[in-house]
C-alpha cells in the first residue's frame, strides 16, 4: 500500500510539472510580424497611343521671319522596351498641327517625325532623350515663289514622363526640328527678291498617353 500511494503521488507531481511546462512554453511562442508589400514595379514595355498640345518657335531673323509662338496640337504612337532594369528604349511617331504661321513665303500646316528614343526611368518616371527624321508640312503662300514645298530635316529632343495611374502617362517634351537652309526667289510683285535663311524650329509639348497591356505597375515577385 505504501509503494502504491508513493507512486501516485509521484504520478500527480510529473503531470503537474508537465502542465506547468507546456504553459510556460505556450507563453514564450512569438508571432511573427507579416512581411511588408512588396514595392510597385513600373513597366514600360509595350505600345501607346496619345495627344499633346503646345507651342512652336521659329529662328527666322529675315524680313519675312515670324518668331513669334504659334500653337501646334496633334498625336503620337509609339512603341518601348524596358531592360537592365532600369533603361528603356523605343520609336515613336509624331504629327503635330501649326496654326497661324504665314512669313510671307510659304504656309506651315504642321511637324511630323519619326524618332527613336533612350530614357532611364525610377519609380513612376521617365527622363528621356529622343532623335530621327523629320518632316515639314508647307504651302506656297505667295505668287512667283521658287523653292517652296514641303521639307525633309531631323530632329532632337528630350523629355519626362511619369506614369500617374494604370496604363496612363503624361509627358513635358523640348524639340528642335532642322530642316536646312531655304533658298528662295519671289518674282512677284516686283520688285523680284532673292535670298536664303535658316529654316529650323523649337516646341514645347505637353501630352498624355495611353499604355497597352504593360503600361501599369506590377507587384514585385518574391
Amino acid at each position: 500500500m505504501k509503494k502504491i500511494l508513493l507512486g501516485t503521488v509521484a504520478l500527480i507531481a510529473l503531470g503537474m510539472s508537465s502542465s506547468a511546462f507546456a504553459a510556460d512554453l505556450g507563453a514564450r511562442v512569438y508571432t511573427k510580424a507579416p512581411p511588408p508589400p512588396p514595392a510597385p514595379i513600373y513597366n514600360w514595355t509595350g505600345f501607346y497611343i496619345g495627344a499633346h498640345i503646345g507651342a512652336a518657335f521659329g529662328n527666322d531673323n529675315t524680313i519675312f521671319g515670324n518668331n513669334d509662338a504659334r500653337f501646334l496640337g496633334g498625336g503620337q504612337i509609339g512603341a518601348d522596351y524596358q531592360f537592365a532594369p532600369n533603361w528603356v528604349a523605343g520609336i515613336e511617331g509624331q504629327y503635330s498641327a501649326v496654326a497661324g504661321n504665314n512669313n510671307g513665303l510659304f504656309r506651315e500646316r504642321g511637324l511630323a517625325s519619326v524618332t527613336g528614343r533612350l530614357g532611364y526611368t525610377w519609380g513612376p518616371a521617365l527622363l528621356y532623350v529622343k532623335g530621327g527624321y523629320a518632316y515639314q508640312d508647307r504651302s506656297n503662300n505667295a505668287l512667283g515663289v521658287i523653292g517652296t514645298g514641303n521639307r525633309d530635316g531631323y530632329t532632337v529632343g528630350a523629355g519626362l514622363e511619369y506614369m500617374f495611374a494604370p496604363s496612363w502617362s503624361a509627358k513635358l517634351e523640348y524639340q528642335y526640328y532642322d530642316f536646312g537652309r531655304y533658298n528662295f526667289v519671289r518674282a512677284l510683285p516686283a520688285p523680284a527678291i532673292a535670298g536664303n535663311f535658316n529654316n529650323d524650329e523649337h516646341s514645347i509639348k505637353l501630352g498624355v498617353n495611353y499604355r497597352f497591356g504593360w503600361g501599369g505597375p506590377v507587384v514585385a515577385k518574391y
